[in-house]
């Protein structure tokens, strides 16, 4: 059993998907066996848009801004509701991730520079079914920090990243002093399940001002509306900056909305939530 299960973990060591991520790809799509004109047809406006996004990947993950310290960003209308403020009586602090185009390589330089004694973190990066445990079982082996596909009933834990199952959404629940992460089937999100706002949502209501809430390169608007949720409930939330983007389109809105307190690119974001 011992040699299988050896045996098992080499085949996935060499799967085409974890090849894929680590040769840097910044997205996965992933074409049906049937029905594959009509595929490319529904298709075809996202399908450029990450081809044009890849294209000017390599720029856009080498620019950045010289060191120092994160820029802070006014407050906009960010009131703390009471009843989810006060559900932040427990110690334990969590770190949401939200991110999609580039953000496996983005992810990767974040999490390999976490130390064990982070906080929990819970992450939803844009990606299909299957790719997902390829893509955590990868970080685990480059990681000091656990990293793993979340599956339903999982402690966030110190030291331990949790990532969302391509096809399932992820929420944060309240065990008493304990958060337990939630995994389930669900219709899309802006368009997407896993869906980032479910997720940043989710930590808004049940770890309130307890929690750092981060949303990094991506196309489109998912997680500006949750960040902007987490912080009206006293969480601290930060946006990669345009800069180290390989798309500034998620956190550009997040932005836009008043939803980040701080601005910060890549390379400083391990500092800020790894304390």
């Amino acid at each position: 059993q011992r040699q299988l299960d050896q045996h098992h973990r080499r085949d996935a060591l060499r799967s085409p998907e974890r090849v894929a991520l680590a040769a840097g790809a910044i997205d996965i799509v992933t074409k049906p066996q049937l029905g594959v004109k009509g595929f490319l047809e529904d298709t075809k406006y996202s399908l450029w848009q990450i081809v044009r996004a890849a294209a000017a990947a390599r720029m856009a993950r080498r620019v950045g801004r010289p060191a120092g310290a994160a820029q802070p960003v006014p407050k906009v209308d960010a009131k703390p509701h009471a009843d989810i403020v006060t559900l932040a009586r427990t110690t334990d602090r969590i770190v949401a991730i939200g991110t999609s185009t580039g953000g496996t390589q983005a992810l990767e330089n974040v999490l390999t520079q976490l130390p064990r004694t982070c906080p929990g973190i819970v992450v939803v990066q844009h990606m299909p079914e299957k790719f997902t445990a390829a893509f955590a079982e990868r970080l685990n082996t480059l990681c000091q920090i656990e990293v793993k596909e979340a599956q339903s009933g999982d402690r966030v834990l110190a030291g331990r990243a949790l990532i969302a199952p391509g096809g399932h959404h992820l929420e944060v629940q309240r065990s008493g002093a304990q958060f337990i992460a939630k995994v389930f089937r669900g219709p899309a999100v802006n368009r997407h399940c896993p869906s980032v706002d479910v997720l940043f949502r989710s930590v808004a209501k049940q770890v309130g001002r307890n929690a750092t809430g981060v949303i990094m390169t991506g196309m489109g608007d998912d997680g500006a509306r949750g960040l902007l949720d987490m912080r009206n409930a006293g969480a601290r939330t930060i946006a990669q900056d345009e800069a180290s983007c390989v798309v500034f389109g998620m956190p550009k809105e997040a932005i836009k909305l008043g939803a980040a307190q701080e601005i910060a690119a890549l390379d400083q974001i391990p500092e800020l939530i790894g304390n």
